[in-house]
């Protein structure tokens, strides 16, 4: 599996076009907003796109799911449903982070953990990861070792947990006991900023201890 990231909106969340290097099948994870872009990224790519993948329905991953699923007629999956708190909340999500309006959408399949979600030849491995959101999931592709772990965890940080229905003890369990069991080497993409590694996440993030 092949990883393209495409920065979208003012928060620069990475979207994530995955690619299967042996079909040219895709699926888009996160899809923020700045839906030309993506559109853009996917022609350049000349990949056919089957699915969209949510981690979790903060608007900044989740305000241009529908537009884009409705543009490529393409079913959307994930997030958990526990998180169809923030997707009812969309209204209230706009102008708490100052976006236009947005379109709700609901998933064509919500996730629990250790579901399977497949494009191409991929399968990723969900995992269930609360406290940032309760209905937060990342995608594990154990194959090529590379996870999307959306705002779970980021080089030197963790996820926010001061938003409505975050849980601080929620987030650290859920790092310790389902990330840090991942292998040392696994790279991972999060939802902002620059890649990391499983491992080095484990020995010098400061806030997880």
């Amino acid at each position: 599996m092949r990883i393209r990231i495409i920065p979208v909106t003012p928060f620069q969340q990475n979207c994530t076009l995955l690619i299967c290097e042996q079909t040219n099948k895709a699926a888009v994870v996160d899809p923020g907003g700045d839906v030309d872009q993506i559109l853009q990224a996917i022609e350049e790519e000349q990949v056919e796109v089957e699915k969209i993948l949510i981690t979790h329905a903060h608007l900044d991953h989740a305000a241009g799911t529908h537009n884009l699923a409705t543009t490529l007629n393409v079913p959307i999956e994930g997030p958990h449903k526990d998180d169809i708190f923030w997707i009812d909340g969309f209204a209230m999500q706009s102008q708490m982070f100052g976006f236009g309006p947005v379109t709700k959408f609901t998933p064509d399949r919500w996730l629990a953990q250790d579901d399977t979600v497949t494009f191409g030849k991929v399968e990723l491995q969900v995992l269930h990861c609360p406290g940032h959101t309760p209905g937060h999931v990342v995608f594990v592709d154990h194959n090529s070792n590379q996870a999307l772990v959306g705002d779970v965890l980021f080089r030197g940080s963790i996820g926010r947990t001061d938003f409505p229905m975050g849980n601080h003890d929620q987030l650290i369990s859920a790092i310790k006991t389902k990330l840090w069991v991942l292998p040392d080497d696994m790279e991972f993409v999060s939802g902002h900023g620059p890649k990391s590694t499983i491992g080095k996440e484990k020995k010098t993030n400061p806030f997880i201890f």
